[in-house]
């Protein structure tokens, strides 16, 4: 399938797969993308805007097939697709290494069953890594957190080769944003900080 024919479909489908080829020439010599399952992807898109260096995170899907990359297939069937975000930064200012070890400190990587509140399999923590360098950056990230855990769980975060991403739905897209009332409930009322906290500590 051709460029064209690529950007038709995702119109008529309403997704869009984002890769090397739909980014900019400019932006391609400037920033670079790394792409994280952290559970709800509202809560880790909202935590990595937060990052300097970062200049942009969309939420999305990854893991599973195009064809059933929307929340509802996601959601309540076995699609292979965690929520996922891709974030865009700059290398000069953050670096692969420090984005893996931002993301561990704000996620749960004990569960085996999703993250805080939200349980099943789009719902689990993993790191998508673009190539053999990010690979090595994560499994060095890993083995060190195992030796110098401040906590006693198991570490069952999934580290897996990169897949396609499948941009979500426009309204995840700064959905902490768009709806911060009901983002700040959604976000209290699962535990997110407070499990956050008692794993990591309040640093």
């Amino acid at each position: 399938m051709n460029t064209t024919s690529k950007l038709i479909f995702a119109i008529s489908t309403g997704l869009t797969l984002l890769s090397s080829s739909n980014i900019s020439a400019n932006e391609a010599g400037q920033y670079r993308t790394a792409v994280f399952a952290g559970g709800c992807f509202w809560c880790i898109e909202a935590d990595f805007e937060k990052l300097e260096g970062v200049s942009n995170v969309v939420s999305g899907y990854s893991g599973g097939a195009e064809s059933t990359a929307d929340y509802k297939t996601v959601t309540y069937t076995e699609t292979g697709h965690y929520e996922a975000v891709k974030v865009t930064y700059d290398p000069s200012k953050v670096s692969y290494s420090d984005l893996v070890e931002y993301f561990w400190r704000h996620i749960d990587p004990t569960d085996p069953r999703g993250q805080f509140c939200d349980k099943g399999s789009s719902y689990k923590s993993a790191i998508f890594y673009g190539n053999k360098s990010e690979q090595a950056i994560v499994s060095k990230s890993l083995a060190n957190l195992e030796k110098n855990k401040p906590f006693d769980g198991d570490i069952v975060t999934a580290i897996v080769p990169a897949k396609p991403f499948y941009l979500a739905e426009e309204y995840h897209q700064d959905y902490y944003k768009k709806n911060p009332i009901r983002y700040r409930f959604y976000r209290n009322g699962c535990g997110r900080d407070r499990r956050v906290s008692e794993l990591w500590g309040e640093n």
